[in-house]
């Protein structure tokens, strides 16, 4: 099969496209024909080593000391079961899913193996039918981390919710979150991203290279800072310094992404009902991997950046 192969740290060009062997199901996995992967802000951390630092020493003796513990990395798929272990009871040959591999990377390839119960290496369900497996990934990474916030927030209806990164991966989908949960939401974001956060349900916006974004700061009951601790700017400190009394601050650095399998669900209902829906901001071929990266490493995506992976016919 094809694969993305990672053997050591460095820029966007130490992904090579090889040839590799399929990989086999065990008993208590399936494998699943990827149809499209994504390129994260964590592919990114992990391909080049520059974690944040508080996550440096973990990530390591987690992914590798001195190069990829797993040459194959890619945190996000979406795909069709192909085939399935003898104990497997969630999945069947032929179900559409989609999901996070978490420490046991693989996402980068035609095929991937995975447990169907939830792990450090990764949670699968099945996937939204309204939409394409490219959008697909943006819902599973981003969505996940905006959920798992967005519950930690306890967002009552009413409540003003400001979501600082809202044109990102996962703040495109937070921002829908806030308004589902009946929140007055108000999305930070640069002067080009300003209209996609409208159109996403924000009932305002502020721009965060603008001053004058200043003077519309409220008070807020919960901020979720979107973009992480290491990115910061003059409105942002503002912002939460305007934090109620009784309010929640929450950056998505807090702690591991959870891969929790009862998220993916919600989601998918959240998405076939049509309350939330995944932006897309550019799609690669699998070929195209290191010019994603290169994309991706500036900074300035809107929603997520997917990978299409083409299988020939047989």
């Amino acid at each position: 099969m094809k694969a993305i192969v990672c053997t050591k740290y460095g820029p966007p060009e130490v992904l090579r496209l090889k040839e590799v062997e399929k990989p086999t199901p065990k008993h208590n996995e399936v494998c699943i024909k990827i149809y499209a992967t994504a390129v994260t802000a964590s592919d990114i951390f992990i391909r080049g080593s520059q974690m944040p630092i508080q996550f440096w020493l973990p990530m390591r003796l987690s992914i590798g000391l001195t190069k990829p513990r797993k040459s194959i990395i890619g945190l996000v798929l979406a795909g069709e079961i192909e085939s399935v272990g003898k104990d497997i009871k969630r999945f069947k040959t032929g179900d559409q899913v989609y999901g996070v591999t978490g420490f046991g990377l693989g996402a980068y390839a035609e095929y991937k193996c995975m447990k169907e119960i939830d792990s450090t290496h990764g949670c699968l369900a099945l996937k939204p039918t309204t939409i394409t497996y490219e959008e697909a990934t943006a819902a599973v990474y981003g969505g996940l981390l905006a959920l798992q916030y967005i519950e930690k927030g306890n967002i009552q209806r009413g409540q003003k919710v400001l979501i600082y990164g809202a044109s990102g991966t996962s703040g495109t989908i937070a921002v829908q979150l806030a308004k589902y949960y009946g929140a007055e939401t108000i999305g930070v974001c640069s002067t080009t991203n300003l209209e996609l956060v409208k159109s996403l349900g924000a009932d305002k916006v502020m721009d965060y290279t603008k001053e004058d974004s200043i003077n519309l700061i409220e008070h807020y009951d919960f901020i979720l800072d979107a973009v992480g601790k290491v990115k910061t700017s003059k409105l942002k400190n503002e912002c939460k310094k305007a934090l109620s009394p009784n309010g929640k601050y929450i950056s998505i650095d807090d702690g591991r992404l959870e891969l929790k399998s009862e998220r993916l669900v919600k989601l998918k209902e959240l998405i076939d009902t049509g309350s939330i829906k995944p932006v897309i901001d550019r799609t690669y071929q699998l070929e195209q991997i290191v010019e994603a990266h290169e994309y991706v490493g500036k900074g300035h995506k809107k929603g997520g950046v997917a990978i299409t992976v083409e299988h020939e016919a047989k």
